[in-house]
């Protein structure tokens, strides 16, 4: 059986920022999931999500449980990223200073949400959107 949710991420919504991931770490919880890779997916997605919140104009965070594998997919509404390769780089960071005041945007995101996936693949370009899909294998 599959199981699909979506997830509307408002801009700058800081006040609801991470409502997504701890909503899709509570269903996981419902599901049995092994905490692990709970805590795998809870990551990544609240990666995810603060991405879309700090850097986007809206987007959405997309589950989709199947018997074999939990996908998470992330899709904004742009500006998009432009140079890929150096916005993995752990450290690297575009958000704005008051941004990096509230305690965000020190440059982890991307890099976590990899290290968490058993799959990790983005894609984006300057003046589109942004579209991650994070892979866990149950």
């Amino acid at each position: 059986m599959n199981i699909k949710l979506s997830y509307d991420i408002a801009k700058s919504d800081f006040s609801k920022a991470g409502e997504a991931s701890s909503n899709i770490k509570k269903v996981l919880r419902q599901l049995g999931i092994p905490a692990d890779i709970i805590k795998r997916i809870a990551v990544s997605t609240y990666e995810a999500e603060m991405n879309i919140v700090i850097h986007s104009d809206g987007g959405r965070i997309d589950l989709l449980v199947t018997p074999e594998k939990i996908q998470v997919k992330a899709v904004d509404k742009g500006p998009g990223i432009k140079d890929v390769e150096l916005a993995m780089k752990e450290g690297f960071s575009t958000a704005p200073n008051e941004v990096r005041e509230m305690g965000f945007g020190a440059g982890m995101g991307l890099p976590n949400m990899k290290r968490c996936a058993d799959e990790f693949h983005i894609s984006s370009s300057l003046g589109n959107p942004t579209e991650i899909t994070i892979i866990v294998n149950i």
